[in-house]
C-alpha cells in the first residue's frame, strides 16, 4: 500500500508541475501574440472608414471652391490690387484648417503620403500667400496653385 500511495503522490506531483509548465507556456504565448498584433489606425476605423472618406472629399471640395471663390470676379475693380489683409486672413484660415486636418493623417491608409501632400501644400500655398500679403511682391504667386493642388490631393488621399 505504501508503494502505491507514494507512486500516486509522485504521479500527482509530476502532473501538477507539468500542468503548471503548460499553463505558463500558454500564458506566455498568448501574451506574445497580443503584443505582436498592433493594427494600423486606419484598420481600427472599421465601418467608420466611410466617414473619413467623406471628410476627405469634403476637404478637397472646400479647397477647390475656395480657389474658385478667390479667383471669381465679385465686382472687384482691380484684380491686381487685392487687399493684403484679406489675402492674409484667407491664408491664415486655410493654414489653421489644414493644420487641424493634418491631425487626422494617422487615420489615413497611407499616412505618410497624406502628411507629405498636406505639409507641402501648406508650405507652397500658405507660404506664397503669406509672402504676398506681407511684401505685396507677387512674383511667387505662380507657385500658389501648385500648393492648392497638393492640398486637394492631400484631402483625396483620405479616400484611398
Amino acid at each position: 500500500v505504501f508503494g502505491t500511495k507514494q507512486s500516486f503522490l509522485n504521479l500527482h506531483q509530476g502532473l501538477k508541475s507539468k500542468n503548471a509548465a503548460i499553463a505558463q507556456q500558454a500564458a506566455a504565448a498568448s501574451t506574445q501574440a497580443v503584443a505582436a498584433v498592433t493594427p494600423p489606425l486606419w484598420k481600427l476605423l472599421g465601418s467608420s472608414r466611410h466617414i473619413l472618406r467623406l471628410a476627405g472629399l469634403s476637404g478637397a471640395a472646400a479647397v477647390m471652391l475656395g480657389a474658385y471663390g478667390a479667383h471669381h470676379h465679385f465686382n472687384i475693380v482691380d484684380e491686381k490690387e487685392r487687399d493684403p489683409k484679406s489675402i492674409f486672413e484667407m491664408t491664415n484660415r486655410y493654414h489653421f484648417l489644414h493644420s487641424l486636418a493634418l491631425l487626422a493623417a494617422p487615420l489615413a491608409r497611407k499616412p505618410y503620403l497624406t502628411t507629405i501632400l498636406m505639409t507641402s501644400g501648406m508650405a507652397l500655398f500658405c507660404g506664397t500667400c503669406y509672402y504676398i500679403s506681407f511684401t505685396n511682391d507677387r512674383r511667387v504667386s505662380k507657385f500658389t496653385p501648385v500648393g492648392g493642388f497638393l492640398l486637394i490631393f492631400g484631402w483625396l488621399s483620405f479616400v484611398l
